[in-house]
């Protein structure tokens, strides 16, 4: 299935995905490269040098910058802030585009900031309207300002203290490599 653009988009870009959905007052510029079955909701500005995996949600209100890479699976929430200059001074000559990396399956909540020139783990969950300064290591629960770590998350997405224990239930897990898994 082809991918579906809103008449009220302005999509430069000819890299869009099968069963993607690009809605209305989005700017998509020539470079941009998403995906299969994203869901672009309105009002989205992705610049060029920006690379988005595969079921892709990206709520209303987020920029997405050059420097910018979304892997699989990512719900970036509304109004969500990307940056990719430490130093943002207008007209500055010696910019640096900072890379930012986001992996697989993270969720980001609405009206968060991520940092330019770090890389958020598998799985990650980032709270609404955190600032992340850092890299986040996978299946790890990040919120505040500045962010910091609070637990882990499971793969089927239970909330888990630092001390690895179930927040509802009470049952405690370990850590296997990364990924936390029941005792």
């Amino acid at each position: 299935m082809k991918a579906k653009i809103h008449i009220l988009a302005d999509v430069q870009s000819e890299t869009i995905g099968n069963g993607t959905s690009i809605w209305q007052y989005c700017v998509i510029l020539k470079g941009a490269k998403i995906g299969n079955n994203c869901n672009i909701n309105c009002n989205v500005f992705i610049e060029n040098d920006v690379l988005i995996g595969d079921d892709v949600t990206i709520k209303p209100g987020v920029q997405v910058w050059d420097g910018v890479t979304i892997g699989n699976k990512v719900m970036i929430g509304p109004n969500v802030t990307f940056t990719n200059d430490r130093i943002p001074i207008s007209k500055n000559k010696e910019y640096k585009n900072e890379k930012t990396v986001i992996n697989e399956s993270v969720s980001i909540g609405a009206n968060s900031t991520i940092l330019c020139g770090i890389e958020i783990g598998t799985k990650t969950l980032i709270g609404a309207g955190s600032v992340l300064t850092k890299n986040t290591l996978p299946y790890t629960v990040w919120y505040g300002n500045p962010a910091l770590h609070q637990g882990y998350i499971t793969e089927d997405s239970c909330l888990l203290s630092l001390d690895l224990i179930d927040r509802k239930t009470g049952e405690e897990y370990c850590l296997e490599g990364f990924k936390p898994v029941k005792k």
